[in-house]
């Protein structure tokens, strides 16, 4: 398979919008004849639909919630970056370009990078005009902080719920275009399978997960924004619902999958307090405006932090990275975290911790000032864990977040798969190895948006679509293999729960695919994960029936596919012989305990493709070209 990323000839900054100009275009009248399905209705699905049915195409959008105000998008808490540069600090759509690329340690394609950078502007106008209540300045005008990885202040907020406050305005216009009979809602249901004829993703296999029926649906064109696969390491900051059974079952079907092993530790999470936990609380990255981080300089000191005087602390970011200092980036502030509790400087009952202080902030800018920035994450925080921030400096401890990762796409978001399209966190695209803090808002609106509605369009303008119906091999086949996996997983009749092989194999993940991996680890977890995958087939119970609400059944589907994930992954891992962004091999580090990268041989994305049950997948490379950002080695000091 050729790899053909259909970037754009010409200047980086008039790429999108000759190309925009290039690609066909389908007549009002004739939208009319269309039926896309979106999957997902967070950010990037949720705009995506709304927006292709105010165009004129019928669209069915599906979530596996109640409602599309539950998707996980609710959790990005902290902001949306765009270029506005309101602040009159520096900023540019090339700064924003160029802190992305250099965040994402190289390994992002340039061409998807920079339009995302040139879309930024036009999605904070599209969003306010919406009614997102964006924090403003004593003027009136917008307001910005700062995020991770960024020397100026660009991110957008609403308090700490911007990622609500944008999902809500979504979902708003959604609501019209349902409203309206544009687009047919499916809430509670969940994506099984991908149907593909004659080499085009023609529609999917859907259950119900109040009635537990199967049905199939058929359209010309298959959007997927179903969101990242952060749980195959059990505990994350995911919801507990949020899983990769989508893309995955679309991977199998013949989508490549780009990069697996890239995903995101977040700095700032409150730590894992016992076994018992099933998921991590994400404090969100602006609290890194105005918290400062430490420990105390002498390992095992369990003092108080209020009884740790000045002289004994260490500001280590600070320290080691003086231009950014707190600010540096997620990956970079994860792993200083892990390095200092290693050093046995750790704080709290497991030492797995550190300092975020906001004593500093609240003498200078007074407590009603910190209140009105993070009052509710704040809130949050002591409802957790008993403690008032105001008074107590919060504990925080990185957590597996986000995976920039996912299926494979070229510069029109289009997969492997013609016809089949993947938007937001689902898509490997634009964040490299490691993605800026607030952008991940800012990718899914742009995808759904403003990037989607003209590259769908080409694609049904330019590509002849057969007439099917339920009746054709391919849905019957789709349907039945759907079915088959449901009840091989209700007639094992086990010994075992779900969540047991699930939080055995996120802490294989964790230890050995976590914030750092080494190649004999990643071969023990690549040795070890098709025996627990076996055992999971040969003794996992899921009680009750598929016919009706089961959800042990939906646990135990998208635990299967985690296992086989979660080898890919691995492989992707120890294949790639280097450390970029979140990818830490610690064979491949600076004296300083630093990323190594190696652009000689891995300035690509990886590209694996699915041989079959028990085979090995297959690697393309996509060749990354730098013509505007030069290759160097990353310095925040």
């Amino acid at each position: 398979m050729q790899l053909n990323a259909k970037i754009p000839e010409g200047p980086i900054e008039k790429k999108w919008d000759q190309h925009r100009f290039n690609l066909k275009l389908v007549n009002p009248a004739n939208k009319r004849k269309y039926t896309i399905i979106v999957v997902g209705t967070g950010l990037a699905g949720g705009a995506a639909s709304a927006t292709l049915a105010e165009l004129g195409y019928n669209v069915k959008t599906f979530c596996f919630q109640d409602s599309p105000r539950r998707a996980h998008s609710i959790a990005a808490q902290g902001g949306i970056n765009a270029a506005k540069n309101y602040q009159n600090d520096g900023d540019s759509i090339y700064r924003l370009f160029y802190d992305t690329v250099k965040g994402g340690d190289y390994r992002a394609r340039e061409a998807n990078v920079y339009r995302l950078a040139q879309i930024s502007v036009n999605i904070i106008d599209q969003c306010a005009a919406q009614g997102v209540p964006f924090a403003r300045e004593y003027g009136g005008v917008l307001a910005n902080r700062s995020f991770g990885g960024a020397q100026v202040s660009r991110t957008f907020y609403a308090r700490g719920q911007t990622g609500q406050q944008l999902l809500l305005g979504a979902y708003q216009a959604l609501e019209r275009q349902i409203g309206l009979g544009k687009v047919k809602m499916y809430p509670r249901t969940e994506m099984l399978d991908l149907i593909v004829i004659d080499g085009k993703a023609r529609g999917i296999v859907t259950r119900n997960l109040i009635t537990g029926a199967l049905d199939t649906h058929l359209a010309d064109a298959v959007v997927l924004a179903s969101g990242g696969y952060g749980n195959v390491f059990f505990l994350s900051t995911n919801a507990k619902g949020s899983n990769a059974t989508a893309i995955w079952r679309a991977h199998k079907r013949g989508a490549l999958f780009g990069n697996p092993c890239f995903t995101q530790i977040h700095p700032t999470c409150i730590p894992v307090s016992g076994d018992y936990q099933s998921k991590l609380t994400l404090m969100s990255e602006s609290l890194r405006n105005d918290g400062r981080i430490w420990v105390p300089k002498n390992p095992g000191d369990t003092r108080a932090p209020a009884s740790i005087p000045e002289d004994e602390r260490d500001y280590y970011l600070e320290r080691r990275y003086p231009s950014f200092g707190n600010l540096v980036p997620r990956d970079v502030a994860s792993r200083a975290a892990k390095a200092v509790c290693d050093e046995g400087r750790g704080v709290g009952p497991t030492r797995l911790g550190v300092y975020l202080d906001f004593s500093d902030a609240i003498r200078r800018l007074g407590k009603p000032a910190i209140a009105e920035r993070y009052g509710n994450l704040f809130d949050m925080y002591e409802r957790i864990t008993g403690d008032d921030p105001y008074t107590v400096p919060m504990r925080i401890y990185p957590a597996i977040h986000y995976t920039m990762g996912g299926l494979w796409v070229d510069y029109n978001l289009m997969s492997t798969i013609p016809g089949m399209f993947v938007l937001g966190e689902a898509n490997f695209s634009d964040h490299g190895a490691n993605r800026l803090g607030a952008s991940a808002l800012m990718q899914g609106l742009a995808d759904g948006y403003f990037i989607i509605p003209y590259t769908i369009g080409d694609y049904l303008a330019s590509t002849k679509l057969e007439r099917i119906d339920d009746a054709h091999a391919a849905v019957r086949d789709a349907e039945r293999a759907a079915s088959d996996r449901l009840n091989r997983l209700l007639q094992t009749n086990g010994s075992r729960t779900v969540d047991s092989f699930h939080r055995e194999l996120g802490k294989i993940m964790w230890e050995h695919c976590g914030m750092a991996r080494n190649a004999s680890g990643l071969k023990g977890a690549i040795a070890r994960i098709p025996e627990l995958r076996e055992q999971f087939h040969r003794d996992v119970r899921v009680s009750g029936t598929g016919s009706g609400l089961n959800q042990e059944l939906e646990k135990a589907g998208r635990v299967a596919d985690f296992f086989e994930l979660a080898e890919l992954m691995c492989r992707d891992a120890l294949h790639r012989e280097e450390s970029c962004g979140g990818h830490f091999r610690e064979e491949h580090q600076t004296p300083e305990g630093e990323a190594r990268r190696d652009d000689d041989n891995f300035a690509y994305a990886a590209a694996w493709a699915w041989k079959g049950e028990g085979q090995a997948p297959e690697l393309f490379k996509e060749p990354l070209q730098f013509n505007e950002v030069h290759l160097t080695q990353r310095s925040y000091k």
